[in-house]
C-alpha cells in the first residue's frame, strides 16, 4: 500500500472535481456544524481535503485553518479560497497526527470523513483534544462499522479494497473501527 500522502496528492485533481456523493447528507453535515458555531471562533479542520467544508464554513467564524496532509490538496484549496475571495482560512499542509502544530489551542476542531482514513484514532483523538480550548468543541462525522444494514456499495468495497491499496487506487481505510455513532463531538474536558 502506498504512503497515503502520495495517495491523495495523486488523486487531488480528481477529487476536486468530483461531484458531492450525497449533497442532502452534505448540507445536513454542513448546517449541524454551523449551528455550534460563531462569529469569535478560531477553527481547525483536519482532513480538509480541498477545503470546500472551511470555504463554506467562513462566514460563520472568525478564523478557519484547514489542513491536510496532501500538499496538492492545499494548493487546490488556496487556490479556491483566492478565487472567491475568501481571506479568513489559512491552508496549511499538516497530517492530524502531527503533534508539532504550534498554534494556539482553537475553539472548535472539525474532522469530517477522516476517522475511518485513520490507521491510529485513539492517537489523533488525544491530539485533537490537545489543540483545543478548555470547553472547545470537536466536531466529526465518519463512516462506521459496516453492520447489517450497510448498503451494498459499501460491502462490496470491503471486498474490494485490499485489491485496489495493492495496485494504488485506495488509501488506507478501516470499515471495522468500533465508533458508536455516526455524527458525534465532544468537549475538552468531557467524555464523548
Amino acid at each position: 500500500m502506498q504512503d497515503a500522502t502520495v495517495f491523495w496528492d495523486k488523486v487531488s485533481e480528481k477529487y476536486a472535481k468530483a461531484p458531492i456523493s450525497d449533497e442532502k447528507a452534505y448540507l445536513h453535515t454542513l448546517n449541524k456544524t454551523r449551528s455550534y458555531l460563531n462569529k469569535e471562533d478560531h477553527v481547525l479542520e483536519v482532513g480538509c481535503g480541498t477545503g470546500s467544508t472551511a470555504l463554506l464554513l467562513a462566514k460563520n467564524v472568525s478564523q478557519i485553518t484547514a489542513s491536510d496532509l496532501s500538499g496538492k490538496m492545499i494548493e487546490i484549496g488556496r487556490s479556491k479560497a483566492l478565487a472567491d475571495g475568501i481571506s479568513n482560512v489559512d491552508f496549511v499542509q499538516e497530517d492530524v497526527l502531527d503533534t508539532g502544530f504550534a498554534a494556539d489551542p482553537f475553539d472548535a476542531v472539525l474532522a469530517h470523513n477522516i476517522l475511518h482514513l485513520l490507521e491510529d484514532v485513539p492517537a489523533a483523538l488525544g491530539i485533537i483534544s490537545r489543540r483545543l480550548k478548555p470547553g472547545g468543541l470537536f466536531i466529526s462525522k465518519t463512516v462506521c462499522k459496516l453492520g447489517a444494514g450497510t448498503p451494498l456499495k459499501w460491502r462490496l468495497l470491503k471486498i474490494l479494497l485490499p485489491i485496489m491499496q495493492f495496485f494504488g487506487k485506495a488509501p488506507y481505510v478501516n470499515l471495522n473501527h468500533h465508533l458508536n455513532v455516526e455524527s458525534h463531538h465532544f468537549r475538552r474536558g468531557s467524555h464523548a
